[in-house]
């Protein structure tokens, strides 16, 4: 299995590409509101990527027809942009890839639309939190699986089920790179973190069971029970000790 580790000028490009993902998702925050298309959101999110001279990493990947992924509620990941409106007590997860001088970094936050249950709070502080345990391990000489079985861990412990059928990437080079991520996993298992790995770690959390069905458009993943699903994702770098948040 080859990895791609990151030279200085590598890791400094993706540095810049990372902060454009943050700054995209600061961005787009105040304008996830009641009445907004997911399209609305797309083609602001673009715009934006565009004009600080960098390319949407998704349109056209692989077919895909959206600068940005746009999924709502029970939706998973990978939903299309289109004419559908946000409402009050939507859960909109926006999913940003970035290609910014050769280099490739990718992020994503679920926003909270107006007053959602209490139980769907809880569903996305522990998604979030998940993310930070799993990029806790993500350092040098741990395995793979430290990051994995720390995000399954607290999640089953709030109650939630973590989504089997997709996981996070390596990113950098290409905007899916080895290794992957999953989020579950036995203790003591994977390859071993080195030094200059980037990679995309990004939890998927269903507040019921998690199996996943895809839509018939060939792209959204849905949570079988339709009971909602969070999502959030960082690109870091592995280094020696705490890994450094590109996205952040």
């Amino acid at each position: 299995m080859g990895f791609y580790i990151k030279d200085a000028d590598e890791t400094a490009r993706m540095r810049q590409s990372g902060a454009l993902v943050a700054r995209t998702l600061d961005y787009i925050r105040d304008r996830v509101v009641p009445g907004v298309t997911l399209k609305q959101l797309a083609d602001a999110c673009q715009e934006f990527i565009v004009r600080h001279d960098a390319k949407p990493a998704f349109l056209g990947y692989r077919g895909f027809p959206g600068a940005i992924c746009t999924s709502v509620n029970e939706e998973v990941v990978h939903g299309i942009p289109s004419a559908r409106k946000v409402q009050e007590g939507d859960l909109v997860k926006l999913d940003i890839g970035v290609l910014r001088d050769g280099m490739y970094a990718d992020g994503a936050r679920t926003f909270v639309v107006g007053r959602i249950p209490q139980a769907w709070q809880k569903l996305v502080s522990a998604t979030e939190h998940a993310l930070a345990l799993g990029i806790e391990q993500a350092r040098a000489g741990n395995r793979l699986a430290a990051v994995s079985c720390a995000i399954q861990r607290y999640v089953e412990t709030q109650g939630f089920s973590v989504v089997r059928e997709l996981s996070g990437h390596g990113v950098g080079i290409e905007l899916h790179e080895e290794p992957a991520i999953p989020n579950f996993g036995k203790p003591g298992t994977g390859p071993k973190l080195v030094k200059g790995m980037t990679l995309a770690i990004e939890p998927m959390v269903n507040m019921g069971g998690f199996e996943v069905d895809t839509d018939r458009n060939g792209w959204t993943v849905i949570a079988r029970d339709g009971l909602p699903s969070a999502h959030f994702e960082h690109t870091i770098l592995v280094q020696d000790g705490p890994a450094e948040i590109l996205t952040k």
